[in-house]
């Protein structure tokens, strides 16, 4: 993960609101705010860093001999061994094993780092339930947009992952593609996950969420300049002493506040899905077997 040199720090917010979504995992963090996937990052995390995170595990470089006491903890392995071949059923239809464990490898791994930054066990058999269940709920939702004639075509497909390509400042879908290949995700999973996520964007349309006030905008930013404050351990915002680095400066409200609607939304959208949910699984034939 990158983060921001004291030479230039700059205000952040401390959760970001990743709008375009493929993968599996990042589907199911985003709508149910897993803790392996979701947001409350430090504030210095991008989005591009979530797609990256496969490979922050680094290797010793060959000659160099760190002290065992500098030496980080070794990665554990997710444990799928047991992963059965269809994972539940929603309504008849099929969470393979396969897309259950592409998709809890993925995350794990993100946990994993989180993990051994914050020093927190981990719970494997509560983040397997935890994924089950948000994949249940995708589904359903999924289920409920098909019935509502919601459909994406295969140019709206291509023109989602396009514009996915260009925000992520990748240079074209096949680099894109290639990308989420060598995190072991297949164009037939990228592809099937971006239509799912432009019909569950129809479905957020028909939903009744209220726009964020500007009490509500108002609160989100005093509890982000708190929160920056105490990650920066209280340091004013203003230029340190000599020979010190400056605390990052606080942009004022009216420079936040396309952000702090952007995440407000988002949130608001999160929990209507999550109601949503919650409405149909009442009369849903589902089964889990893990």
């Amino acid at each position: 993960m990158r983060s921001t040199p004291q030479s230039t720090a700059r205000f952040t917010l401390r959760s970001a609101n990743p709008k375009k979504l493929l993968t599996s995992v990042a589907l199911v963090g985003s709508l149910f705010g897993l803790a392996a996937c979701g947001g409350g990052g430090d504030g210095e995390s991008t989005e591009g860093d979530q797609g990256a995170s496969a490979g922050a595990s680094q290797p010793a470089s060959e000659g160099a001999q760190a002290a065992p006491e500098d030496a980080q903890p070794s990665m554990p392995e997710p444990d799928v061994e047991n992963v059965p071949d269809v994972v539940a059923t929603v309504n008849g239809e099929e969470i393979s094993g396969e897309e259950f464990t592409t998709a809890y490898e993925g995350q794990f791994q993100q946990m994993a780092m989180q993990s051994q930054m914050s020093g927190q066990e981990m719970n494997q058999d509560e983040m397997k339930k935890q994924l089950a269940e948000s994949m249940v709920g995708t589904e359903l939702l999924v289920q409920d947009a098909e019935e509502q004639g919601y459909e994406a075509s295969e140019e709206d497909v291509n023109a989602f992952l396009e514009e996915t390509a260009e925000s992520s400042g990748v240079a074209s879908v096949d680099e894109l593609l290639a990308t989420f290949e060598e995190q072991g995700f297949s164009e037939e999973q990228i592809r099937s996950d971006a239509q799912k996520q432009l019909m569950l964007d129809q479905t957020i349309e028909q939903l009744d969420i209220q726009k964020p006030s500007d009490e509500e905008l108002k609160k989100l930013y005093d509890s982000s300049v708190a929160a920056q404050s105490e990650a920066q351990g209280g340091a004013p915002a203003e230029d340190g002493g000599e020979g010190e680095s400056a605390a990052p400066e606080t942009p004022s409200f009216e420079e936040l506040k396309p952000q702090l609607e952007q995440q407000l939304t988002s949130q608001k959208e999160n929990e209507a899905l999550t109601k949503r949910i919650e409405e149909l699984r009442e009369g849903a034939d589902v089964q889990i077997k893990l």
